[in-house]
């Protein structure tokens, strides 16, 4: 090999070296740095970055700062210290950390949104992807709509409120329920009529439905809405009424008290009416009656009484033939798995004509005894 060739390859090999040497330095400038520079977020989301600047030089950096390529409709706030800024200086070595909000607004498109932050001649590029299609709206839900109960139950409903819109409203809160319904809301433990919610938050509605007494059963639709000058929103809510159990039990003419012969028997009329809204099956009767007295129902058995029906039962009584004279207490009751009735009966005993008749008979024989013996013994 010539001394020309060697030396080619010594200049060849120190011109590597060199760019290599190069290469593994540090760049200098300025550095901008944050951690999260493409993010997915709904509509109507607040991002908070926090920006460092890093001064890699040797020198201080006085930077203008700036926000460029922001969309249309957003908002962005930027402040270091506590201080709105738009320009900065950092020491060698050191670096300067930025504080920026950026308020993505409600009615977006989805998609995915850029923008930059400029330091100098430094740059950070930020993405942010909308998750969603937005809207400018109220949003009214809840999980369960549709609830079943008796005419004397309370129907409780849990909605969500939430407000799709850019600014603060006051919602009011109406009702279009059937005639004779009760319809209360609640937020936050207390009874209201209209609440106000911020931009983008939820508020939870408690909604309270009472029908009225007497209903029938069947399936009530009402709608909920809830509207402000600007957005409104309706939910309709569904109650199955299953109806009530009631029943009445008494006598043709309201008396709750008879009399009866010893040894005798004595058919008492007896009443059943349904008030309520659902039919009554399978009514059964007893009685809570005195020892050794019998009290059986004809017939024994109601199969069917309809919404707001009436039918009459007979009560047969039978006092023991020597039960004492005098007044006893008995309970009639008529009763299915759904409800029951009962009345306090007062019933009076009497002794028969001719235990009257044979006391009386007793009576006379031993006055006539008396006399007999008077009259025999008595002058001697």
């Amino acid at each position: 090999m010539s001394m020309q060739t060697k030396l080619l390859l010594l200049i060849s090999l120190a011109g590597v070296m060199l760019v290599g040497s190069f290469a593994a330095e540090p760049s200098k400038g300025v550095t901008i740095y944050t951690p999260y520079t493409k993010i997915s977020v709904p509509p109507g989301e607040s991002l908070d970055y926090t920006v460092d600047l890093i001064n890699n030089t040797d020198v201080v950096q006085n930077l203008d700062i700036s926000i460029s390529g922001i969309p249309r409709g957003w908002d962005f706030d930027l402040k270091s210290g506590g201080w709105k800024i738009s320009r900065i200086s950092v020491l060698p070595g050191e670096k300067k950390s930025l504080n920026l909000k950026v308020e993505v607004p409600l009615k977006i498109n989805k998609g995915t949104y850029g923008f930059t932050v400029n330091a100098g001649q430094y740059t950070l590029p930020l993405s942010v992807i909308v998750s969603e299609q937005g809207t400018y709206k109220t949003e009214f839900t809840t999980t369960q709509a549709n609830m079943e109960g008796q005419s004397n139950a309370t129907f409780t409903y849990n909605a969500k409120l939430r407000n799709r819109t850019a600014e603060k409203q006051l919602y009011g809160l109406t009702t279009n329920a059937p005639r004779g319904w009760n319809v209360s809301f609640r937020a936050g433990g207390k009874q209201v009529t209209s609440v106000e919610v911020e931009p983008n938050n939820i508020i939870d509605i408690t909604i309270e439905v009472k029908p009225p007494a007497k209903i029938e059963a069947g399936t009530y639709k009402f709608p909920i809405r809830t509207a402000t000058s600007n957005t409104s929103a309706e939910l309709e809510l569904e109650a199955v009424i299953t109806g009530s159990y009631e029943m009445e039990l008494t006598t043709p003419q309201g008396l709750l008290s008879t009399s009866i012969t010893a040894g005798d028997e004595k058919k008492v009329e007896l009443v059943i009416h349904n008030p309520g809204s659902s039919e009554l099956r399978d009514i059964e009767f007893s009685a809570n009656k005195p020892v050794d007295w019998s009290i059986t129902f004809e017939p024994s058995k109601v199969d069917v009484l309809r919404t707001g029906g009436s039918t009459q039962v007979t009560a047969i009584i039978k006092a023991p033939q020597k039960v004492i004279p005098g007044d006893y207490a008995t309970k009639i009751t008529a009763r299915t798995p759904e409800a029951s009735s009962g009345i306090d009966f007062r019933i009076t005993v009497k002794t028969s004509m001719l235990s009257g008749w044979l006391g009386i008979l007793i009576i006379l024989i031993v006055i006539g005894g008396i006399y007999y013996l008077f009259r025999k013994y008595g002058r001697r």
